[in-house]
């Protein structure tokens, strides 16, 4: 996404100027609108620069709900304005309050005010160094694969427990994901430790494969989850995916709200794992968490559609009985794909408690407690071991604390050698596994230069050159006739003096 020509060295303007063309127009996230980016963008500005504060968590909340609203359209509409985001600090609002007051100078009453003003007035050259992107032709998108295997024989029915970890926004080293999808991971790592502790007693060892999946590549159509089920269903003759698969639950954005949605392709019938686990979900909130809102959300997958809306439809096309559970009701909605999505959105109670009805409603599922009489208010995670809402932060001051866009984490980042040691510590058989984009028909084309260093060299405007050689041949002429009449002058002297000789 963005523009592939970044390289700048123009002047600096803000919205505020009459003409914007081949400048560099800056603005404030609490200032900024989608009319004055595009008056930026008609206009052919030189690049346009996003200033975003410190804190996201101080943004008045209708300017966060805006930006969010716009981000989509600045994703789909393609510019060959670069544009860059950077974040305030004091030489940066200086340098912008500055040019701000040069360009609103622009609107003063008579045209000399505004010459002598542009003459006199300090600007700011901003210029980048970096080269032009490139296409990374041989980028991996990695994933991390660990199960928990069932007891009572090999032939045994497999729970699969999918999230993608990626983020998205407007701007890869800005994009956090917070909700989408840190949340999800953590609930991941959450229920990774809890059932790894199940599975520990032969008392409590379940009959049914648990297999956990961090996906990459999740913000570009699931690719990570596409050539996964692709490895594992057409290219192998042993794996836990080619045998009785129960369900795949996909978590994705259960960090705040009250609500929670599961969202099917088909709706599961009567008889099957995947319904009972729908009557346990709406069990488990309606004695247990009466607050909470519960829905089951049906939307048909349309293959027409170049991009899928969850990633439970990648295994509900290979015929994988699959949902994905969220807060959100609708795949479209805008805190899926936004530089907005960080830390202080997070609502770690909801996170807490939205991991409990999911361990809740999945646990009742594998060891079949209603069947057994199970009451429908009783509570299994208590005491020893309830969910650990400290450990829930813990993680997602880790996921939210760095950018987690695809085209930053390889399969030797800091990030995910870290989430393959978290999913080591209470899964077996804990591996990556890579993508690679097809040369010849490629689904995805990373490039590089996501990031950028630009210099502020504070310039006297052009016209103040023109202004200055206008004066210094003002001056020389002056002094060329000047020179002239005083050799006129002395001529005429002389003249007098030898006619009072002579007489």
């Amino acid at each position: 996404a963005g523009t592939r020509s970044a390289v700048l060295n123009t002047e600096a303007r803000t919205v505020e100027a009459d003409v914007l063309s081949r400048r560099c127009v800056m603005m404030r996230l609490v200032d900024f609108s989608y009319e004055q980016y595009q008056k930026a963008l008609r206009q052919s500005a030189g690049a346009v620069v996003i200033i975003l504060p410190r804190s996201i968590s101080s943004v008045p909340q209708d300017v966060v709900r805006q930006f969010m609203e716009i981000e989509p359209e600045m994703l789909a509409m393609e510019t060959i304005v670069p544009v860059y985001f950077a974040v305030e600090d004091e030489e940066l609002l200086s340098i912008y309050e500055q040019t701000r007051a040069a360009s609103a100078s622009q609107g003063s009453a008579s045209a000399a005010e505004v010459l002598l003003h542009t003459a006199t007035a300090n600007g700011f050259q901003m210029v980048t160094s970096g080269a032009q992107s490139k296409a990374i032709n041989d980028w991996l998108i990695p994933s991390v694969e660990g199960r928990l295997t069932g007891l009572g024989g090999e032939d045994l029915p497999t729970v699969v427990i999918v999230a993608h970890y990626d983020s998205f926004g407007v701007a890869p080293w800005l994009s956090h994901g917070a909700d989408s999808n840190g949340s999800g991971i953590s609930v991941l790592l959450e229920l990774a430790r809890l059932f790894s502790r199940l599975y520990t007693y032969r008392r409590t060892h379940a009959g049914y494969n648990l297999l956990f999946f961090a996906s990459g590549g999740g913000k570009f159509n699931y690719q990570g989850t596409k050539r996964w089920l692709e490895d594992n269903l057409d290219h192998t003759d042993s794996s836990l995916l080619q045998d009785n698969v129960a369900f795949v639950l996909c978590l994705d954005t259960l960090g705040r709200g009250n609500s929670l949605h599961l969202h099917v392709s088909k709706p599961p019938k009567e008889g099957t794992l995947q319904h009972a686990f729908l009557r346990e979900l709406e069990m488990v909130v309606a004695s247990q968490f009466p607050e909470v809102k519960f829905s089951m959300v049906h939307k048909k997958i349309n293959l027409a559609e170049d991009m899928l809306a969850w990633e439970h439809e990648r295994f509900a096309i290979r015929r994988l009985p699959a949902f994905t559970i969220s807060h959100l009701e609708s795949h479209r909605d805008s805190l899926r794909n936004s530089i907005m999505d960080r830390r202080a959105r997070i609502d770690t109670k909801a996170l807490t408690r939205n991991t409990q009805i999911i361990a809740e409603a999945l646990t009742r599922v594998i060891y079949n407690l209603t069947e057994k009489g199970a009451p429908a208010d009783m509570q299994i995670f208590t005491d020893q071991m309830q969910i650990q809402q400290e450990q829930l932060e813990s993680v997602m001051d880790w996921l939210s604390s760095q950018p987690r866009a695809a085209q930053l984490i390889d399969k030797d980042s800091t990030f995910l050698n870290t989430l393959e040691y978290y999913m080591g510590r209470y899964l077996k058989d804990v591996k990556q596994h890579h993508v690679k984009a097809d040369k010849r028909d490629p689904e995805f084309v990373f490039y590089d230069q996501l990031k950028q260093v630009m210099n502020a060299y504070r310039v006297k405007p052009a016209i103040f050159d023109l202004l200055l050689a206008v004066c210094i041949a003002a001056y020389l002429g002056v002094a060329y006739v000047a020179v002239q009449h005083f050799g006129l002058l002395y001529k005429m002297i002389q003249r007098l003096s030898l006619k009072t000789k002579q007489q």
